[in-house]
Protein backbone atom coordinates (compact mmCIF):
# COMPACT_ATOMS: atom_id res chain seq x y z
CA UNK A 1 0.00 0.00 0.00
CA UNK A 2 2.30 2.75 -1.25
CA UNK A 3 -0.75 5.00 -1.58
CA UNK A 4 -4.01 4.80 0.38
CA UNK A 5 -6.75 7.17 -0.78
CA UNK A 6 -9.26 8.37 1.80
CA UNK A 7 -12.85 8.84 0.65
CA UNK A 8 -15.57 10.33 2.91
CA UNK A 9 -18.12 7.71 3.87
CA UNK A 10 -20.84 10.27 3.22
CA UNK A 11 -19.89 10.47 -0.48
CA UNK A 12 -20.78 7.06 -1.98
CA UNK A 13 -20.77 8.56 -5.46
CA UNK A 14 -16.97 8.79 -5.13
CA UNK A 15 -16.31 5.17 -4.11
CA UNK A 16 -16.18 3.67 -7.59
CA UNK A 17 -14.12 6.59 -8.89
CA UNK A 18 -11.62 6.05 -6.07
CA UNK A 19 -11.28 2.38 -7.04
CA UNK A 20 -10.56 3.44 -10.61
CA UNK A 21 -7.63 5.60 -9.44
CA UNK A 22 -3.98 4.56 -9.29
CA UNK A 23 -4.05 4.26 -5.49
CA UNK A 24 -2.95 0.90 -4.13
CA UNK A 25 -5.73 0.96 -1.54
CA UNK A 26 -8.96 2.84 -0.86
CA UNK A 27 -10.01 3.76 2.66
CA UNK A 28 -13.65 4.71 3.14
CA UNK A 29 -13.82 7.00 6.15
CA UNK A 30 -16.64 6.92 8.70
CA UNK A 31 -14.68 8.95 11.27
CA UNK A 32 -13.20 12.42 10.76
CA UNK A 33 -14.56 12.97 7.25
CA UNK A 34 -18.19 12.57 8.35
CA UNK A 35 -20.14 15.09 10.42
CA UNK A 36 -21.62 13.81 13.67
CA UNK A 37 -25.12 14.48 12.35
CA UNK A 38 -24.46 12.28 9.29
CA UNK A 39 -22.79 9.28 10.93
CA UNK A 40 -25.82 6.98 10.68
CA UNK A 41 -26.52 8.03 7.10
CA UNK A 42 -22.90 7.44 6.05
CA UNK A 43 -22.77 4.08 7.82
CA UNK A 44 -25.90 2.89 6.01
CA UNK A 45 -24.59 4.11 2.66
CA UNK A 46 -21.26 2.32 3.11
CA UNK A 47 -23.02 -0.89 4.17
CA UNK A 48 -25.26 -0.76 1.09
CA UNK A 49 -22.29 -0.19 -1.20
CA UNK A 50 -20.37 -3.08 0.36
CA UNK A 51 -23.37 -5.38 -0.10
CA UNK A 52 -23.58 -4.39 -3.76
CA UNK A 53 -19.91 -5.24 -4.22
CA UNK A 54 -20.37 -8.66 -2.63
CA UNK A 55 -17.33 -10.92 -2.59
CA UNK A 56 -16.11 -9.98 -6.05
CA UNK A 57 -12.31 -9.70 -6.20
CA UNK A 58 -10.94 -6.18 -5.77
CA UNK A 59 -7.81 -5.19 -7.62
CA UNK A 60 -6.79 -3.06 -4.65
CA UNK A 61 -7.14 -3.32 -0.91
CA UNK A 62 -10.43 -2.12 0.57
CA UNK A 63 -10.28 -0.47 4.01
CA UNK A 64 -12.92 1.18 6.15
CA UNK A 65 -11.94 3.55 8.95
CA UNK A 66 -14.53 3.23 11.69
CA UNK A 67 -15.14 5.52 14.64
CA UNK A 68 -13.09 4.99 17.79
CA UNK A 69 -14.05 2.37 20.34
CA UNK A 70 -15.02 4.95 22.99
CA UNK A 71 -17.68 6.50 20.73
CA UNK A 72 -21.33 5.45 20.45
CA UNK A 73 -20.76 4.64 16.77
CA UNK A 74 -18.10 1.94 17.02
CA UNK A 75 -20.16 -1.23 17.36
CA UNK A 76 -22.70 -0.11 14.78
CA UNK A 77 -19.87 0.72 12.37
CA UNK A 78 -18.29 -2.71 12.80
CA UNK A 79 -21.63 -4.47 12.38
CA UNK A 80 -22.24 -2.54 9.15
CA UNK A 81 -18.88 -3.09 7.47
CA UNK A 82 -17.98 -6.70 8.32
CA UNK A 83 -18.98 -8.06 4.93
CA UNK A 84 -17.41 -10.11 2.12
CA UNK A 85 -14.78 -8.17 0.22
CA UNK A 86 -13.57 -5.98 3.09
CA UNK A 87 -9.86 -6.47 3.72
CA UNK A 88 -8.96 -4.13 6.58
CA UNK A 89 -10.65 -2.13 9.33
CA UNK A 90 -8.74 1.02 10.28
CA UNK A 91 -9.12 1.51 14.05
CA UNK A 92 -8.53 5.04 15.39
CA UNK A 93 -6.99 5.77 18.79
CA UNK A 94 -6.75 2.25 20.25
CA UNK A 95 -6.29 2.65 23.99
CA UNK A 96 -4.70 -0.68 24.96
CA UNK A 97 -3.83 -4.17 23.68
CA UNK A 98 -6.93 -5.45 25.49
CA UNK A 99 -9.05 -2.97 23.52
CA UNK A 100 -7.53 -4.23 20.27
CA UNK A 101 -8.33 -7.80 21.26
CA UNK A 102 -11.90 -6.79 22.13
CA UNK A 103 -12.28 -5.29 18.65
CA UNK A 104 -10.93 -8.49 17.13
CA UNK A 105 -13.40 -10.57 19.15
CA UNK A 106 -16.31 -8.47 17.89
CA UNK A 107 -15.15 -8.76 14.28
CA UNK A 108 -14.63 -12.51 14.61
CA UNK A 109 -18.12 -13.04 16.07
CA UNK A 110 -19.67 -11.14 13.18
CA UNK A 111 -17.61 -13.10 10.65
CA UNK A 112 -18.79 -16.38 12.15
CA UNK A 113 -22.41 -15.25 12.16
CA UNK A 114 -22.16 -14.52 8.43
CA UNK A 115 -20.22 -17.65 7.54
CA UNK A 116 -17.12 -15.65 6.64
CA UNK A 117 -14.69 -17.78 8.65
CA UNK A 118 -13.59 -19.94 5.72
CA UNK A 119 -10.58 -20.12 3.36
CA UNK A 120 -12.63 -18.24 0.77
CA UNK A 121 -12.91 -15.29 3.17
CA UNK A 122 -9.59 -14.46 4.84
CA UNK A 123 -9.96 -12.83 8.28
CA UNK A 124 -10.44 -9.08 8.19
CA UNK A 125 -7.26 -7.40 9.37
CA UNK A 126 -6.71 -4.32 11.54
CA UNK A 127 -4.69 -1.19 10.80
CA UNK A 128 -4.14 0.71 14.06
CA UNK A 129 -3.78 4.49 14.18
CA UNK A 130 -1.06 5.82 16.48
CA UNK A 131 -2.35 9.32 17.17
CA UNK A 132 -2.31 9.85 20.95
CA UNK A 133 0.57 10.05 23.45
CA UNK A 134 -0.75 6.88 25.10
CA UNK A 135 -0.90 5.08 21.77
CA UNK A 136 2.63 6.15 20.90
CA UNK A 137 3.95 5.00 24.28
CA UNK A 138 2.53 1.49 23.84
CA UNK A 139 2.69 1.22 20.05
CA UNK A 140 4.68 -2.02 20.02
CA UNK A 141 2.26 -3.72 22.42
CA UNK A 142 -0.69 -2.56 20.33
CA UNK A 143 0.90 -3.91 17.16
CA UNK A 144 1.56 -7.27 18.81
CA UNK A 145 -1.88 -7.53 20.45
CA UNK A 146 -3.32 -9.92 17.85
CA UNK A 147 -2.24 -11.59 14.58
CA UNK A 148 -4.96 -9.67 12.75
CA UNK A 149 -3.01 -6.42 13.21
CA UNK A 150 -1.31 -5.84 9.86
CA UNK A 151 0.18 -2.43 10.49
CA UNK A 152 0.49 0.82 12.41
CA UNK A 153 -0.47 4.16 10.88
CA UNK A 154 0.76 7.54 12.10
CA UNK A 155 -1.77 10.30 12.79
CA UNK A 156 0.33 13.42 13.31
CA UNK A 157 -2.55 15.90 13.25
CA UNK A 158 -4.41 14.22 16.10
CA UNK A 159 -1.15 13.69 18.00
CA UNK A 160 0.37 17.15 17.58
CA UNK A 161 -2.46 19.67 17.47
CA UNK A 162 -3.88 19.15 21.01
CA UNK A 163 -0.33 19.42 22.40
CA UNK A 164 0.53 22.60 20.52
CA UNK A 165 3.29 20.90 18.51
CA UNK A 166 3.92 22.49 15.11
CA UNK A 167 2.93 19.97 12.43
CA UNK A 168 5.81 21.27 10.28
CA UNK A 169 8.47 20.79 12.97
CA UNK A 170 10.67 18.23 11.27
CA UNK A 171 12.47 17.09 14.40
CA UNK A 172 9.12 16.16 15.97
CA UNK A 173 7.90 14.45 12.79
CA UNK A 174 11.10 12.41 12.52
CA UNK A 175 11.00 11.29 16.15
CA UNK A 176 7.41 10.08 15.92
CA UNK A 177 7.94 8.32 12.59
CA UNK A 178 11.03 6.53 13.83
CA UNK A 179 9.33 5.48 17.09
CA UNK A 180 6.33 4.07 15.20
CA UNK A 181 8.53 2.28 12.66
CA UNK A 182 10.57 0.63 15.40
CA UNK A 183 7.39 -0.40 17.23
CA UNK A 184 5.96 -1.91 14.06
CA UNK A 185 9.27 -3.66 13.42
CA UNK A 186 9.24 -5.18 16.90
CA UNK A 187 5.82 -6.68 16.16
CA UNK A 188 6.74 -7.72 12.63
CA UNK A 189 4.15 -5.54 10.88
CA UNK A 190 4.33 -2.63 8.44
CA UNK A 191 4.23 1.06 9.27
CA UNK A 192 2.28 3.60 7.21
CA UNK A 193 2.59 7.37 7.21
CA UNK A 194 -0.58 9.39 7.66
CA UNK A 195 -2.21 12.33 5.93
CA UNK A 196 -0.66 15.59 4.76
CA UNK A 197 -3.40 18.19 4.95
CA UNK A 198 -1.93 20.92 2.71
CA UNK A 199 -3.14 19.66 -0.66
CA UNK A 200 -1.81 22.82 -2.31
CA UNK A 201 1.77 21.92 -1.32
CA UNK A 202 2.80 18.85 -3.34
CA UNK A 203 6.48 19.54 -2.64
CA UNK A 204 5.81 19.28 1.09
CA UNK A 205 3.85 16.06 0.65
CA UNK A 206 6.58 14.48 -1.46
CA UNK A 207 9.33 15.53 0.97
CA UNK A 208 7.43 14.00 3.90
CA UNK A 209 6.71 10.82 1.93
CA UNK A 210 10.39 10.45 1.03
CA UNK A 211 11.34 10.96 4.67
CA UNK A 212 8.89 8.23 5.68
CA UNK A 213 10.36 5.83 3.13
CA UNK A 214 13.90 6.53 4.34
CA UNK A 215 12.64 5.59 7.81
CA UNK A 216 11.30 2.29 6.53
CA UNK A 217 7.62 3.08 6.05
CA UNK A 218 5.64 1.14 3.45
CA UNK A 219 3.31 3.90 2.23
CA UNK A 220 1.41 7.09 2.96
CA UNK A 221 -2.20 8.25 3.09
CA UNK A 222 -3.69 10.48 0.41
CA UNK A 223 -6.57 12.84 1.10
CA UNK A 224 -6.78 14.05 -2.52
CA UNK A 225 -6.26 12.21 -5.81
CA UNK A 226 -3.42 14.60 -6.69
CA UNK A 227 -1.33 13.02 -3.91
CA UNK A 228 -1.57 9.46 -5.26
CA UNK A 229 1.19 9.78 -7.86
CA UNK A 230 3.44 11.46 -5.29
CA UNK A 231 3.03 8.56 -2.84
CA UNK A 232 3.56 5.96 -5.56
CA UNK A 233 6.69 7.78 -6.66
CA UNK A 234 8.12 8.13 -3.16
CA UNK A 235 7.58 4.49 -2.15
CA UNK A 236 8.74 2.93 -5.41
CA UNK A 237 12.18 1.30 -5.24
CA UNK A 238 14.56 3.24 -7.47
CA UNK A 239 16.16 1.57 -10.47
CA UNK A 240 19.53 1.82 -8.71
CA UNK A 241 18.15 0.15 -5.58
CA UNK A 242 16.60 -2.65 -7.62
CA UNK A 243 19.77 -3.31 -9.61
CA UNK A 244 21.94 -3.33 -6.49
CA UNK A 245 19.50 -5.59 -4.65
CA UNK A 246 19.47 -8.09 -7.52
CA UNK A 247 23.28 -8.19 -7.42
CA UNK A 248 23.18 -8.68 -3.65
CA UNK A 249 20.72 -11.58 -3.81
CA UNK A 250 22.62 -13.25 -6.62
CA UNK A 251 25.95 -12.77 -4.86
CA UNK A 252 24.53 -14.22 -1.66
CA UNK A 253 23.79 -17.49 -3.45
CA UNK A 254 27.40 -17.75 -4.56
CA UNK A 255 28.69 -16.79 -1.13
CA UNK A 256 26.55 -19.47 0.51
CA UNK A 257 27.87 -22.09 -1.89
CA UNK A 258 31.43 -21.01 -1.03
CA UNK A 259 30.66 -21.19 2.67
CA UNK A 260 31.27 -17.46 3.04
CA UNK A 261 29.33 -15.21 5.43
CA UNK A 262 29.92 -11.51 4.97
CA UNK A 263 31.06 -10.53 1.48
CA UNK A 264 31.33 -7.40 -0.66
CA UNK A 265 28.98 -6.20 -3.42
CA UNK A 266 29.47 -2.86 -5.20
CA UNK A 267 32.10 -1.97 -2.62
CA UNK A 268 29.72 -2.49 0.32
CA UNK A 269 29.91 -5.19 2.96
CA UNK A 270 26.90 -7.51 2.84
CA UNK A 271 25.73 -9.72 5.67
CA UNK A 272 22.32 -10.97 6.86
CA UNK A 273 20.57 -7.61 7.58
CA UNK A 274 21.67 -6.14 4.23
CA UNK A 275 20.63 -9.30 2.39
CA UNK A 276 17.19 -9.17 4.02
CA UNK A 277 16.67 -5.59 2.85
CA UNK A 278 17.80 -6.50 -0.67
CA UNK A 279 15.35 -9.42 -0.74
CA UNK A 280 12.54 -7.11 0.36
CA UNK A 281 13.37 -4.62 -2.40
CA UNK A 282 13.46 -7.37 -5.02
CA UNK A 283 10.09 -8.69 -3.81
CA UNK A 284 8.57 -5.18 -3.95
CA UNK A 285 9.95 -4.62 -7.44
CA UNK A 286 8.41 -7.89 -8.64
CA UNK A 287 5.07 -7.03 -7.06
CA UNK A 288 5.06 -3.66 -8.83
CA UNK A 289 5.96 -5.25 -12.17
CA UNK A 290 9.36 -3.55 -12.24
CA UNK A 291 11.27 -6.84 -12.26
CA UNK A 292 10.53 -10.29 -13.63
CA UNK A 293 12.00 -13.60 -12.52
Amino acid sequence: MRSKLFVPGSRPELFTKAFASEADAVSIDLEDAVLETRKAEARAGVADWLRQQGAQPQRKRLIVRVNAMDTPHFEADIAAVVQPGLHVINLPKPQSPDAVRAAVDLIARLERSQGLNSPAHPPIQLLLNIETPQGLRQAAALAAADPRVMGLQVGLGDLFEPLGIDRQEQSAVQQVLLAVRLAAGEAGVDAYDGAYANVANPEGYLAEAKLARRLGFAGKSCIHPSQIALANQAFRPTDEEIAHSVRVTQSALGAEQRGAGAHVVDGRMIDAPFLKRAQNIVAAAKQLGLLVD
